[in-house]
């Protein structure tokens, strides 16, 4: 859909030139930190390394994606204070920045890129953490609810058509809930989490009035961190947007969103976005 000499494109491959220039600075100050990292530094990186990995996925950049994703993983394990950023570890982050900075300079190329050996390292200090059962080679964890369609789900869309669509399709995985803005958005989620009843998954429209999607997801998040509950834990939030907003959907990223559906919503899609995070 996109080309990469399309103005947005430019606009995203730049801008995480700049994300990255910076993220390097803050990763050589939390490797003097060691165990007592800033906790700001540590989520500033953390968000642009999960935008960085949002907008590939926005333009097809595959190989950047996925190296982006093999490093943030880590990086959440260091920002919920799981692993110590240990020297060590902080050199691996540094390669990995210094390797999608170069596929971010290369675009036209990055899809062809080798990163297999540097993943494999990051994915190892990942897979420390994990449990020594799925580390003996057992299958991927469950859907969230495997004894039948019992998600909690909420859909937050203003447009009548699309959230009728939506709430039709949704409604055979779970209970789904209704909010036509933002605000109401929050409020649910807010009385959700009160009430111990967390939502799943949150289908979350960009453009909205009282509130927008970017704001609702913001504020989401920090519910979410207010309560312990660290975002990689969290709900599953995926964006519904047109092509003209894309630009908002890549600001959505560094507010931690997770996915992206471009409207008109692809059912297909959707149903794949929702096996991938193990939902269904």
């Amino acid at each position: 859909m996109f080309k990469l000499d399309d103005d947005l494109v430019i606009d995203y491959l730049t801008e995480s030139g700049e994300q990255l220039s910076a993220v390097e600075t803050d990763l050589l100050a939390m490797e003097e930190e060691g165990a007592e990292i800033d906790e700001e530094r540590v989520d500033r990186v953390f968000r642009a390394v999960h935008s960085i990995k949002g907008g590939s996925c926005l333009f097809d950049l595959t190989k950047i994606g996925d190296l982006a994703q093999q490093t943030e993983n880590l990086l959440s394990l260091i920002r919920s204070r799981k692993k110590v950023a240990t020297p060590d570890r902080i050199a691996v982050l540094l390669r990995a920045i210094d390797r999608l900075n170069e596929l971010i300079q290369t675009p036209e190329t990055s899809n062809q890129a080798d990163i297999a050996e540097l993943a494999a390292e990051l994915g190892a200090l990942y897979a420390e953490h994990q449990d020594p059962i799925r580390k003996s080679g057992a299958p991927a964890a469950s859907p969230a609810h495997p004894g039948g369609p019992r998600l909690r789900i909420l859909l937050v869309e203003d447009d009548f058509t699309c959230r009728l669509v939506l709430q039709t399709f949704l409604a055979r995985y779970g209970e789904c809930h209704i909010a036509v803005n933002g605000r109401e958005a929050v409020e649910a989620f807010c009385a959700a989490i009160e009430a111990r009843q967390r939502y799943d998954l949150i289908c979350m429209d960009i453009m909205m009035p009282e509130m927008d999607g970017r704001e609702a997801v913001r504020r989401i998040r920090a519910l979410e961190e207010e309560s312990g509950i660290q975002s990689t834990c969290g709900v599953k939030i995926v964006m519904t947007t047109t092509v003209e907003e894309v630009k908002e959907v890549i600001l959505c990223f560094k507010e931690l969103c997770d996915a992206y559906l471009m409207k008109p919503i692809d059912l297909g899609e959707l149903l794949r976005q929702m096996k991938l995070y193990q939902l269904v």
